[in-house]
């Protein structure tokens, strides 16, 4: 509904309530974490989850191509690390 035919420009909206620009529906985000099927044994203290096999990575957020259930933060999916798509992308942070 933002009436952009791919991404939006940065910026265009409101940040979320963390200050965060475009974190949901712009592009999927690849993460730190390995892909694992559940949050079984996931660490607790807001670390990324990079123990196990990590042929696939977490990507979450949501493509602009994609249905509307998946464009919230909390969705996840998996890419592998060469995995090539318009709707994937990552984001640079700076850790504590």
């Amino acid at each position: 509904r933002d009436h952009y035919p791919y991404t939006s420009p940065v910026g265009e909206f409101p940040p979320n309530p963390f200050g965060l620009y475009d974190v949901s529906g712009n592009v999927w985000q690849m993460v730190q974490d390995c892909r694992h099927p559940s949050y079984e044994g996931a660490p607790t203290d807001g670390s990324a989850w990079t123990d196990g096999p990590c042929d696939s990575r977490v990507v979450r957020g949501g493509g602009y191509a994609g249905i509307r259930r998946a464009m919230q933060t909390a969705a996840r999916a998996a890419a592998g690390e060469t995995f090539d798509s318009a709707e994937l992308g990552f984001r640079v942070a700076e850790g504590p």
